[in-house]
């Protein structure tokens, strides 16, 4: 068995302690590694096949005269599908004994880091094979030439391939040693802020591809909207071209129930035109060998409205707009038209984060310190009906009005307070930080947010959640406000309501299990806004009359007045011609 030893590392690392310590990490993960450090999650073999049809591995080509790649092979999963149409073409197209290993030796190559999982699938594929006519001795040559062990990110590959298939692991940074990570780094520009292990595999994998070559994975989607996937979706901008897009979320693509949201791609190298999208397909062997089929005829067949194509989808390092086309062409005529929300006069900000609540957040007749040491709490309990049903919860505000710590020595009950629980406190990675400042929350607090009128929004929703508070309440960490100077509050909330408003959050958001949306700052502020002052007198009090009454429909319907939605426009999101 070949080890990682054996194989050559990328641009070695120079200096023996370095190159030991990483090793060693290597070979801890390769020996004693759990599925959780591995990120080891198993394909359905229903939607493996379904990702080989997409990329055009099919056995009616002449397979053994192009190349493979299967860069964590697991149990088997990709590998052993790939191998029954490599040798179903084999023998359909040559057979020949006699070039058995010249035709098939570099056919497929396949890596894996961990001992027990290459060891058990090596005897699978050797099955696997023999069942197939293939001798005992061809056999264990060829699968002694297609797999390896060894670490993917780390390992000498030669050549390129013409596909590049698999189920790359979903590892979280904190998993990954920090010697093997600083040199995971050092290679992949890709890995970037939180990214997990997933993003340089798919770096590597596309640098892999010969001209013309296609990748098909199927892994988390939240590199293709958030903050750690811009550099790989620049990558991929510039050099390659996203064919197709299939949202896996809240289907069982796999063995087991997993955390990520999947979505299967298939990306090429070199330009394209349009990109086919697929949402949420039944996993089913014969359902998705016919979807395969209308994902990957030429020319796009569009008299069916389920599978769409849409296009520019890769835009240097922007989010992935994966909606339908009729959407995508409604966003971009509304961005290229109206400005931001913060250009039209709204601030986003987000509530307070203590990193105690349990000392800091409490019902407030509950606390023995001075009054003017308090505000009340809002949080996302009190708002779930839609209006503001305040718990008496309340927050310590242990800052003046200028940003600056009080000073315990003027607030005696308030030192007390926080005395005994100075134990707590002091754990905080901001109290060691900054020792002298042990007593401070997490982030500021500006007690005068409490008295502004603003809008409050809970992070997940399935729908726009926007409550109106006129400046009573102080939001909590899980709430998101909007405060203006500009617009009127309750106009804004009826937009906000608005199917606009999803549409917005929705293309730019990483959706979660059950189809819930993040309406995080950063979504937010996406949103775009007509300037108060452009807004017709009419409109303004049909707008705020919408909200008052939270009427979603009447929100809708001035909403689609206020961006001018032609009818079109309004049947893409769902709403009438009115």
């Amino acid at each position: 068995m070949r080890s990682v030893f054996d194989m050559p590392l990328i641009e070695v690392v120079t200096g023996g302690s370095k190159s030991s310590e990483l090793t060693k990490a290597i070979e801890a993960v390769a020996v004693n590694g759990s599925a959780e450090t591995r990120g080891a999650v198993f394909t359905r073999r229903e939607v493996v096949e379904f990702i080989l049809d997409l990329t055009g591995y099919t056995a009616d080509k002449k397979l053994f005269e192009q190349r493979i790649l299967e860069p964590s092979f697991g149990h088997g999963d990709f590998l052993l599908p790939t191998i029954t149409r490599l040798i179903s073409s084999w023998k359909e197209h040559s057979g020949k004994a006699s070039r058995l290993f010249k035709d098939l030796g570099e056919a497929i190559y396949a890596v894996e880091l961990h001992k027990d999982s290459y060891s058990k699938t090596r005897q699978a594929v050797i099955k696997s094979l023999i069942s197939t006519g293939i001798s005992d001795s061809n056999a264990e040559s060829l699968a002694e030439s297609w797999l390896h062990q060894g670490d993917f990110l780390l390992a000498s590959i030669p050549g390129s391939f013409e596909y590049v298939v698999g189920n790359p692991p979903y590892v979280r940074q904190e998993l990954i040693s920090s010697t093997v990570l600083n040199r995971y780094r050092q290679l992949y520009s890709t890995l970037y802020d939180r990214a997990d292990l997933y993003i340089p595999f798919i770096e590597r994998s596309l640098k892999l591809l010969s001209p013309n070559g296609c990748l098909g994975y199927i892994c988390a989607d939240r590199w293709m909207k958030n903050r750690y996937g811009g550099p790989l979706r620049d990558m991929v901008s510039r050099d390659y071209h996203l064919d197709i897009y299939v949202d896996m979320t809240d289907t069982d693509a796999f063995h087991s129930e997993v955390s990520a949201y999947p979505a299967v791609t298939v990306i090429r190298k070199g330009t394209g035109k349009g990109t086919r999208i697929y949402h949420r397909p039944v996993i089913d062997s014969v359902i998705l060998e016919r979807l395969a089929k209308k994902l990957t005829i030429s020319p796009f067949q569009d008299d069916d409205p389920e599978v769409q194509q849409i296009f520019n989808v890769a835009n240097g390092s922007e989010p992935w707009i994966l909606e339908s086309s009729d959407q995508l062409d409604l966003l971009r005529r509304i961005e290229s038209e109206f400005p931001t929300l913060t250009e039209a006069g709204c601030k986003v900000g987000i509530g307070v984060a203590t990193g105690a609540d349990t000392v800091f957040t409490g019902k407030m007749t509950a606390f023995d310190i001075e009054q003017d040491r308090l505000l009340p709490l809002v949080k996302t309990d009190d708002i779930r009906s839609g209006q503001i049903d305040w718990r008496g919860k309340g927050v310590i505000n242990p800052f003046r009005k200028d940003g600056h710590l009080v000073s315990l020595e003027d607030y005696p009950k308030l030192a007390r307070y926080l005395i005994d629980h100075k134990r707590a406190l002091v754990k905080r990675h901001c109290a060691q930080s900054s020792p002298d400042k042990w007593y401070r929350t997490i982030d500021r607090i500006w007690p005068e947010l409490t008295y502004t009128p603003k809008l409050l929004i809970p992070d997940i929703k399935g729908e726009a959640h926007v409550v109106f508070d006129e400046g009573n309440f102080y939001p909590h960490h899980n709430l998101y406000y909007i405060v203006s100077e500009q617009w009127d509050l309750r106009a804004l909330q009826a937009v906000l309501l608005s199917r606009i408003a999803k549409l917005f959050v929705s293309s730019y958001s990483t959706k979660m299990r059950g189809g819930y949306l993040r309406f995080q700052a950063q979504y937010l502020r996406r949103i775009r806004l007509p300037f108060w002052d452009k807004v017709p007198k009419d409109l303004r009090k049909e707008l705020s009359k919408a909200a008052k009454f939270f009427d979603i429909e009447a929100c809708n319907k001035a909403a689609f007045k206020l961006y001018r939605l032609n009818q079109n426009e309004r049947s893409a999101l769902g709403g009438n011609g009115e």
